[in-house]
């Protein structure tokens, strides 16, 4: 006689809501900048829409923009927010504090070449495997934190572009196809699921860039 087979674990990947660098396309990357109005509007209506999920948990980046959205769930959901600085967005070097328009100004076409390629950084900034290789373990030791982790979701609230990168990694994309997940808006969410045991889990994705509208910072 076998064992039953276990109940997935859910994993929610949650953006933080609007800045005003989001609204000027403007590259924050580590720049720790608070919500906008908007944003805050943004926040309260993802938490009103995840407390019906009844996390079990919920981890935050350290940036105010993330911490902020996140607090806003915890509230709603009558959880804690941990706070865990792997989950900072990626470090854009030079780029950070600049539009759009700026850095291709400066270094026309470079964009392009980041957003298509996951193992190439912004001068003095991170890849999106740095960010992999730093976040991955925030997992791993969820995992191994909440044994009874199944149907009811633990919450991760961080950035898009470490979403990015966290989910391709989990989901064991070769490298080359990491850039097929495209941008999320303000207060979208990943939802991922593992199947089987800790030390030999597989990730599946569920849902990409739910409940919001895509914003024009990731077009």
């Amino acid at each position: 006689m076998t064992d039953a087979p276990r109940a997935p674990r859910r994993l929610i990947l949650l953006r933080h809501g609007q800045t005003e660098y989001n609204a000027d396309n403007r590259m924050q990357g580590q720049l720790d900048t608070e919500l906008s109005e908007l944003g805050r509007s943004q926040a309260r209506a993802a938490a009103a829409a995840l407390v019906g999920r009844r996390p079990i948990s919920i981890v935050s980046s350290d940036l105010r923009r993330a911490y902020d959205t996140a607090v806003e769930v915890g509230d709603n959901a009558g959880l804690p927010v941990q706070i865990d600085e792997r989950l900072r967005e990626t470090h854009l070097g030079d780029w950070q504090g600049l539009t759009h328009l700026d850095v291709d100004a400066r270094a026309p076409g470079a964009r392009a070449a980041w957003r298509g390629d996951a193992t190439w950084a912004p001068p003095g900034g991170e890849s999106r495997i740095d960010v992999a290789r730093r976040s991955k373990p925030v997992v791993a030791e969820l995992v191994e934190k909440h044994e009874d982790w199944a149907e009811k979701p633990v919450v991760l609230v961080a950035h898009g572009g470490l979403i990015a990168a966290l989910t391709a990694a989990l989901l064991d994309l070769p490298v080359d196809r990491w850039p097929v997940l495209g941008g999320l808006g303000n207060t979208s969410w990943v939802q991922l699921s593992a199947y089987g045991n800790p030390d030999s889990l597989s990730w599946r994705l569920d849902v990409w860039n739910a409940s919001a509208s895509v914003a024009s910072d990731v077009l």
